[in-house]
């Protein structure tokens, strides 16, 4: 796989997990009633994720026009490591050595998966 390639799957991975971080921050505002929900639908936190996650949607689908998803797909794994890691430094969440650990295993069956 070309080094471009692999750039462009990483970058569209690493905005899926800024719009996980930013629906997180959204839901911290957001209330379970009508009005509550409709207040939500103008919160800043909440349109920049769903932008970028239509931004990161577009992106998937470039990816998967010129990547075989067997290929591509293993790397969405990634989120799993990049999520808790911006959500410590962004969140101030707790993250454990159990998070590293996990990753490893992650990325060795994403290394496995996409071997050739």
């Amino acid at each position: 796989m070309p080094l471009s390639q692999l750039n462009f799957i990483i970058l569209t991975v690493v905005a899926i997990s800024t719009g996980q971080i930013l629906f997180k921050m959204a839901a911290s505002e957001f209330e379970l009633s009508v009005v509550g929900f409709l207040n939500s639908l103008s919160n800043i936190k909440l349109i920049c994720a769903l932008i970028i996650y239509f931004l990161a949607t577009t992106m998937w689908l470039l990816v998967l026009k010129i990547t075989p998803l067997r290929i591509a797909y293993p790397f969405v794994s990634m989120a799993f490591f990049i999520v808790p890691i911006l959500a410590h430094f962004l969140l101030n969440e707790k993250l454990s050595w159990n998070t590293f650990i996990g990753a490893s295993l992650i990325g060795a069956g994403v290394w496995v998966s996409v071997y050739e």
